[in-house]
């Protein structure tokens, strides 16, 4: 029984957190932490906790999340575990701007995920090579605008190779990073084609989590002028504009 309340409050949480209602996905993933150790499921609860420093990443608090997978790394047991808190932790550190710290962690997941991760559970089996290409993306991007030139289209691009079927939100929130991080290295003919092509899927996505992305988009195009980038700022614009990030909880 806890087994199964641990799961329904992490998909819950998550739920919640891509509807924008933050503080309910916070007190969803803790009960789903409790849940977990009573089941004797110390690495579900590890996987939750991720999910909760996911959002802390977020919300713009990266020190939070760092404590967080702090605890996460202690508990961790599992390859896969291991692999998704690494990952993650490597991310944080790139918010934060700290590359070596940052390289080191993503360094880890890359060695797990190289090695096999084994038996993995099916509550953490959508972490694999490509969630973690996503990982290095999100944190390439975030080290570039603190000017530490990185190559986040590369990460981005493999991050789409890599998903699965099923995965049309994420492959989606993918593609919209990559026209971004083409936009940040100049890239502006090539970045515009891709934008304007994921735009007409992400208009098919409700989802707070893609208009964040969408607004990544809106920064990356500033530098431009020309009117394929306004096109696309029009465009993405509206689309934020009508799914808004945070819903009163």
């Amino acid at each position: 029984m806890f087994a199964a309340t641990a799961d329904l409050a992490a998909l819950a949480g998550w739920v919640s957190h891509d509807a924008g209602r933050y503080g309910i996905a916070q007190r969803l993933w803790s009960y789903g932490t409790y849940a977990a150790g009573e089941a004797g499921q110390r690495d579900r609860g590890v996987e939750i906790v991720t999910r909760m420093s996911h959002q802390m990443i977020y919300l713009g608090h990266p020190q939070d999340a760092l404590g967080l997978l702090g605890v996460a790394a202690k508990k961790a047991t599992l390859p896969a575990t291991r692999a998704l808190v690494s990952s993650q932790t490597g991310r944080v550190h790139a918010a934060l701007g700290d590359e070596r710290t940052a390289q080191r962690h993503l360094g880890i997941a890359d060695e797990l995920l190289a090695d096999d991760l084994g038996d993995v559970p099916p509550w953490v089996d959508y972490f694999d090579a490509a969630e973690h290409a996503g990982a290095r993306a999100v944190a390439a991007r975030d080290l570039a605008q603190l000017g530490r030139p990185q190559a986040a289209s590369t990460h981005f691009e493999k991050a789409i190779a890599f998903r699965k079927p099923g995965f049309d939100r994420v492959k989606v929130m993918d593609r919209v990073g990559l026209a971004a991080a083409l936009y940040d290295e100049g890239d502006v003919e090539q970045a515009t084609d891709a934008a304007h092509q994921v735009l007409d899927e992400a208009a098919r996505i409700d989802s707070t989590l893609v208009a964040s992305r969408l607004n990544t988009l809106l920064d990356a195009t500033r530098p431009y002028r020309t009117a394929g980038v306004e096109d696309v700022r029009t465009r993405a614009r509206d689309l934020a504009a009508a799914r808004p990030t945070t819903i009163a909880a």
